[in-house]
């Protein structure tokens, strides 16, 4: 029997009522946890409601979202497709909530910033206290991951922008430039160094240079300034690679070598008693630009730019801002 186009008309207004937003952030919350169950502990619901939501979802759509077996869940190709267009969609309903909540107040609710564990500690301690004094309505929701992890957070919807030290190429992200950060050598009191007036890149070529684990921007960005073309694969050197920017520095003040540090970084606790020198380069390009980068669909770009504002305001005479 033919389908009049009434009918199909009502059968994808009953189709599009039951795909609601709901829905969508159950099959988000499955797909970040690849579990069933913490799925359901995220979004406060018992696990055979989730999995019976989704499961009708799946047959509605007739497609299969996710594969599941005893041990694991996994998204499958057509399923990775329909979660990009639930980021989308999600993002598109708080954009909606956010412009009805900017007809009163244009600088309300939370901001979720992300931003590299080499930055974090050294500029929000700067920034905090002043973006709640200036735009107390506004909430700021701090995340402190590798740039790698930030760039996917970034692009599943989790976080607004993140602020990093490296260039983003893609058409999905833009950036704005905030500062650039000179580097300073870190060496320990006694070392040799410390009788030279200036540091050159000749003095970087003969130091026993201390690098952050694989994985960090920072030791990329350090080996470029001291002209390294890749790390050293032997020796005490090769074997020292600390997890953090402080354990880098409590090793230079153990006498295990010297390392470049951002000019932030020196306005740390490890600067008083420490057995650490920390000098200027001599070197126009020895810096890192940190940049705000943002989803160029993200829809409260304003609230991004009085960040960037309150960043750029209250930055220390050791960096050189961009305006």
């Amino acid at each position: 029997m033919p389908v009049h186009a009434g009918q199909r008309a009502r059968a994808d207004f009953r189709y599009d009522a039951r795909m609601n937003l709901r829905d969508l952030k159950y099959i988000l919350a499955v797909a970040e946890t690849r579990h069933f169950g913490r799925a359901a502990e995220h979004c406060f619901v018992s696990q055979p409601t989730l999995s019976g939501q989704i499961k009708k979802l799946e047959d509605e759509l007739d497609v299969v979202i996710f594969e599941r077996t005893n041990r694991s869940v996994e998204v499958t190709p057509v399923g990775e497709a329909i979660l990009t267009h639930a980021r989308l969609a999600l993002e598109q309903a708080e954009a909606i909530e956010q412009v009805a909540r900017a007809h009163q107040d244009p600088l309300a609710g939370p901001l979720r910033i992300g931003a590299i564990p080499t930055l974090a500690p050294y500029l929000m301690p700067l920034v905090l206290v002043p973006l709640k004094r200036t735009y107390p309505k506004l909430r700021m929701v701090l995340s402190e991951e590798i740039t790698d992890s930030l760039l996917m957070r970034l692009a599943r919807h989790e976080i607004d922008a993140a602020l990093l030290a490296t260039p983003v190429d893609t058409t999905d992200f833009d950036a704005m430039p905030l500062f650039d950060e000179p580097f300073w050598l870190a060496h320990p009191m006694h070392h040799p160094l410390n009788q030279r007036d200036e540091i050159s890149a000749a003095d970087l070529e003969d130091i026993d240079l201390l690098l952050l684990a694989d994985g960090h921007c920072l030791t990329h960005q350090v080996m470029d300034v001291c002209r390294l073309a890749e790390r050293p694969t032997h020796g005490e050197m090769a074997d020292l690679r600390a997890a953090s920017l402080e354990t880098l520095l409590q090793l230079v003040g153990a006498g295990f070598g010297c390392t470049l540090v951002p000019a932030l970084a020196i306005r740390g606790g490890w600067m008083t008693d420490s057995g650490i020198i920390a000098r200027p380069l001599d070197l126009p390009d020895a810096y890192r630009r940190i940049s705000l980068v943002y989803r160029r669909s993200f829809p409260r770009r304003l609230a991004l730019e009085a960040f960037a504002g309150i960043v750029r305001e209250h930055l220390p005479n050791t960096v050189r801002r961009i305006n």
